[in-house]
């Protein structure tokens, strides 16, 4: 991880619902390198930030950079440097793997022979590659939020956007999926990853934000976030559930 390199910033980002103030003017960086975890209860602003940073929704007010550009004034090459994997794949279901991975690279650009050696290399690797001419609408869930997972990295992103990357996954997978990470960063790869799932984020989250009724109330790896709440020693669950169950903000105001 560098700290000295910001590969997503979020500036006093805000989104309203009509009275409903989803986000209140969040800021937060991202380092190059890091596997960053993002958590809350249900409704605390995590699907909100994340459609913002894909792109899918605009903030109310606030500004993004990913990498060295303004996700508004550079949109193509802001997004051309993220790999994004939504909770509910949604895929082109009459294609097979295969093609589905030609359309997808297509987007980007991407050489053929890059397809076709990534597509093979990631369908082995979660133990798809018999079903690589199947149709997709035949796939279980898990297997869907497979393909998705191998589509992201087609292009080589800079950076990973991961919302519940567990879920559907059956616990060889899971293991999978988490190596698959860490691999990512190991080759400098950035992963924000979004889960329910608290042990994986204990497992490989270098740092961690923990968001309640749209603000950041927790920020640091979990040494950190075990002093804020005053519970050394216990587990990222622990800490989780007092951090979002209590009135006082653990993230000290003056560093967002």
């Amino acid at each position: 991880m560098n700290q000295n390199e910001t590969v997503i910033k979020f500036s006093e980002i805000k989104k309203m619902y009509g009275d409903f103030t989803a986000l209140k003017k969040l800021d937060l960086e991202i380092f190059k390198g890091e596997l960053f975890g993002f958590l809350g209860p249900n409704g605390a602003g995590k699907t909100t930030l994340i459609r913002i940073l894909t792109g899918i929704i605009r903030p109310t007010s606030g500004k993004i950079f990913i990498g060295p550009f303004d996700l508004y004034a550079q949109p193509e090459k802001a997004k051309a440097m993220l790999g994004y994997v939504p909770d509910r794949p949604y895929l082109y279901e009459k294609l097979t793997p295969l093609e589905y991975f030609d359309f997808m690279g297509g987007l980007y650009d991407v050489a053929r022979e890059r397809i076709l050696s990534k597509g093979e290399e990631m369908l082995r690797l979660f133990d798809l590659w018999d079903r690589k001419n199947e149709l997709i609408e035949s796939f279980s869930h898990g297997m869907k939020q497979k393909v998705a997972m191998s589509a992201a990295i087609l292009h080589d992103p800079d950076i990973y956007v991961v919302d519940e990357p567990t879920v559907g996954l059956d616990p060889k997978s899971v293991k999978l999926a988490k190596d698959y990470f860490q691999r990512l960063v190991a080759a400098g790869k950035t992963v924000f990853l979004t889960t329910h799932t608290l042990s994986v984020a204990q497992d490989l989250c270098n740092r961690i934000a923990i968001i309640r009724n749209g603000e950041i109330i927790a920020l640091g790896n979990l040494n950190e976030l075990q002093n804020q709440a005053s519970m050394p020693g216990n587990d990222l669950e622990s800490v989780f559930l007092k951090i979002t169950e209590e009135e006082q903000a653990f993230y000290p105001q003056n560093e967002q």
